[in-house]
């Protein structure tokens, strides 16, 4: 990878929720993380990640409207920026480089 901010592997499947919904908030990124890979993770957990991605500018977030049914409570929506897309497009060029690297085995 070039000079960029790198990211670790929960911080690169976060980004790719986020990334694919355009606009997520935290409980929707917990719960589409559970369902792709049959992990529990926390709440708290997925937000401290959240927090990370936007201090390192792959994320921007802002509070949404309130919600009749959250009892006019508003949530925080997350959205990828251009970086953050460059970030895992980077990442998947490498991956894809290496695996031509790789040999194949008959299994």
């Amino acid at each position: 990878m070039s000079n960029r901010e790198t990211i670790g592997l929960l911080e690169e499947m976060i980004l790719l929720i986020v990334l694919k919904n355009q606009e997520i908030n935290g409980a929707e990124v917990s719960r589409e993380y559970q369902e792709a890979f049959r992990k529990n993770i926390s709440l708290p957990a997925i937000i401290a990640v959240l927090k990370r991605l936007e201090k390192k500018g792959l994320l921007t977030s802002h509070v949404g409207e309130p919600k009749k049914e959250r009892g006019g409570r508003r949530k925080r929506l997350y959205e990828a920026t251009l970086q953050g897309y460059e970030v895992v497009a980077e990442i998947q060029k490498f991956r894809n480089e290496s695996w031509k690297n790789i040999p194949y085995f008959d299994i």
